[in-house]
């Protein structure tokens, strides 16, 4: 079966669940339909007490809803906690500033004849969300909770490895206290993704993922006339000047690659360090990542997770060897990871040339590929020659310095003396192979309104 539960650690599968049928999808989609008709009619105050519900309900059973993460992708115990609250947070977010966000805008005219014009900000209908696995709950939280705030209604299509980690998301929502079928998880497969997006009710679809299911479903809502948003993969750039104050930045490096295993889109993938001190950020890099501990995601000693899957650590491993085909260096660094559970152990990619084409992959675990640069400006060469654009961060003793370079990094999110952050209140979206289109604040709310113009005009206003 497509959906199932399987501990990483263990390799135990321990529930699956059965593909939903076309009838039950296009029941599903007619349902939210109608909840549709009656949900953007509600008002902003009531969709708030929802949203805030919906937060307090989490951050009452942290330790409950982290469980969760854990057993089905593995992710440590610390940072399951925390995608807890990010959630909530998110969810919060909205609850506080959604009305606000979305109120009608009087336009300033050229020409009183044109009369008094607004933009209104109109809900579009039912919303498809396509969400991966890395983070079950905040992949969620981040579409439902504008969209939702926004008077549409939303169909959730998890990814299969974490179907309960949906369940436990709409549970939530209708313990919030929303009304059903507003906000419907489906066990999809992905064959029947085309049939939702091209179905003449869904509106538009929101999709994060990889590369390959980006360019599938831009490419069906487009044929459709749907509008979509895609937040797909990076290899964010982790710049480190000469003047970089070192120890601090090697922390940050150490956890910017290796927070959630290794698993994230805007994890700090290419380190470029400047000439005069990339000996010494190796060296330290290494040490610091050699003490990263490995072990079971619920043992609170353990730092490094295993990675979602055994599926995914194999291809890691393949896409490692890969790259020392292709000429790279690979150093395994720390102490042997555990036979047991879906490890892959730390290493460093070194000596990846120009033509090297392991420099425009993503690995998506504990691989973090080092470049030496000439100077500055050799650094945000390399920091841009990447087809992707999501993330990135410039470490620098002198932040003003640091703004300059950033606006010299072609990518939709910068970071000084940090690596890329993850927060309810700073927008989130790339470029190029990353994707398009943005998630949270104001950016992400008014991904999917009708952006309508109101324009009272005097009937006996010239032509």
């Amino acid at each position: 079966m497509a959906y199932a539960t399987t501990n990483p650690y263990t390799g135990e599968v321990l529930k699956t669940f059965p593909d939903a049928t076309d009838a039950e999808i296009i029941k599903a989609i007619e349902n939210a339909d109608t909840a549709f008709s009656s949900w953007k009619q509600t008002s902003f105050s009531a969709r708030a007490e929802i949203m805030q519900k919906a937060a307090d309900l989490l951050r009452n059973d942290t330790a409950g809803y982290a469980k969760l993460l854990t057993l089905e992708m593995g992710k440590i115990t610390s940072e399951a906690k925390a995608e807890v609250e990010l959630s909530a947070a998110i969810l919060e977010y909205y609850a506080n500033n959604a009305e606000r966000l979305l109120a009608s805008e009087k336009l300033v005219v050229a020409d009183p004849a044109e009369g008094e014009a607004i933009i209104v900000h109109d809900p579009l209908g039912v919303l498809l969300a396509v969400e991966p696995w890395n983070f079950p709950y905040y992949q969620v939280a981040r579409i439902i909770a504008p969209q939702l705030s926004a008077g549409n209604t939303m169909l959730l299509k998890h990814a299969g490895i974490v179907p309960q980690c949906a369940a436990a998301f709409e549970a939530l929502m209708l313990e919030a206290g929303l009304p059903k079928d507003v906000f419907q998880n489906l066990y999809a497969a992905h064959s029947q993704t085309e049939m939702i997006i091209s179905h003449p009710l869904v509106r538009g679809v929101a999709l994060t993922g990889s590369e390959g299911s980006g360019a599938i479903v831009a490419s069906t809502a487009g044929k459709a006339l749907k509008k979509s948003t895609l937040e797909l993969g990076g290899a964010d750039a982790f710049v480190v000047l000469a003047d970089a104050e070192m120890e601090k930045t090697v922390n940050w490096a150490v956890f910017g690659r290796h927070w959630n295993g290794g698993q994230v889109c805007v994890s700090s993938k290419r380190m470029i360090i400047a000439d005069e001190v990339y000996d010494d950020f190796l060296e330290q890099y290494t040490a610091g990542v050699a003490q990263l501990q490995a072990g079971d995601p619920f043992d609170p000693a353990t730092t490094l997770a295993p990675l979602s899957s055994q599926s995914a650590a194999d291809e890691l491993k393949v896409k490692i060897n890969e790259a020392i085909a292709l000429g790279a260096i690979a150093t395994e660094v720390g102490p042997k990871v555990p036979s047991q559970g879906a490890f892959v152990q730390p290493t460093i990619l070194t000596n990846i040339s120009e033509d090297n084409p392991a420099r425009n992959w993503e690995f998506f675990g504990p691989v973090s590929m080092l470049f030496r640069a000439k100077d500055e400006a050799d650094a945000i060469r390399i920091a841009n020659d990447s087809p992707f654009g999501l993330g990135g961060s410039v470490f620098t003793s002198d932040p003003e310095h640091g703004l300059e370079v950033a606006k010299q990094i072609s990518t939709g999110m910068v970071f000084i003396n940090h690596p890329t952050m993850v927060k309810a209140d700073l927008p989130f979206g790339g470029v190029r192979h990353s994707g398009y289109g943005r998630e949270l604040i104001g950016l992400g709310i008014k991904e999917f309104v009708n952006h309508k113009l109101i324009d009272v005009v005097d009937i006996d206003a010239p032509f």
